[in-house]
């Protein structure tokens, strides 16, 4: 089988990744063994890199984004950011499941009230994010990204945030974290680390180590 192409932004970053939205797809891609390689696209041009794959903006007004996945094979599609979506690998490579227990519908919702609830914490960051582009993709950063959205998790019995069961949640809030710990100053991150026990550097890291990225 001929390996997925993954699209994520370009940055000047060690290893490139900062974004959490390609991270999703990521997590979920290695969690389930799926051959894909990675195509780097400045942030200011991924407009036109998804253009030249076959993928249009749903309406006039929208912007395309990132991640993407496209192969030789299936049809190009995107693997849209928006919360309440999963990736198309999740039904296209349905060992592992991202979604067990029939949980799909929870964890819709709980990605909703996640991203909502993250506005105020992301703002900061939106700023330093544009430091790690290249010029012309900080200043367009700057300018696409006026919206975009720590989810308090209630005490669960077990390791995820469904208790026993690894899931597509566990994806979500790691991925963001991935972005702050890619983003932020050392210090900064050592303090978020620390919070609520260490909970949330842990949830990271054993989401890592379940998607084979550790």
């Amino acid at each position: 089988m001929q390996p997925l192409v993954l699209y994520d932004s370009l940055s000047k970053l060690p290893g490139y990744s900062w974004s959490h939205n390609p991270a999703k797809t990521r997590f979920v891609l290695r969690y389930k063994n799926t051959p894909f390689v990675t195509l780097w696209v400045e942030y200011a041009e991924i407009s036109i890199a998804m253009k030249s794959i076959g993928i249009g903006p749903k309406t006039a007004k929208a912007q395309l984004s990132i991640p993407s996945q496209s192969s030789a094979t299936p049809t190009p599609e995107p693997s849209s950011p928006t919360p309440s979506k999963s990736p198309p690998t999740s039904k296209r490579h349905p060992e592992n499941p991202i979604f067990p227990n029939n949980s799909e519908p929870f964890i819709r919702e709980l990605n909703s009230t996640f991203a909502s609830l993250l506005l105020p914490a992301f703002k900061p960051l939106f700023a330093r994010t544009a430091e790690i582009l290249s010029p012309a993709s900080g200043k367009f950063f700057t300018e696409a990204c006026s919206v975009y959205v720590p989810l308090p998790l209630g005490k669960t019995d077990g390791k995820w945030i469904m208790g026993d069961a690894f899931s597509y949640a566990d994806i979500t809030v790691a991925s963001s974290l991935l972005w702050y710990k890619r983003v932020v100053k050392e210090d900064e991150w050592a303090r978020i680390s620390s919070w609520n026990g260490g909970k949330w550097a842990q949830l990271l890291a054993d989401v890592e180590q379940e998607c084979n990225l550790a």
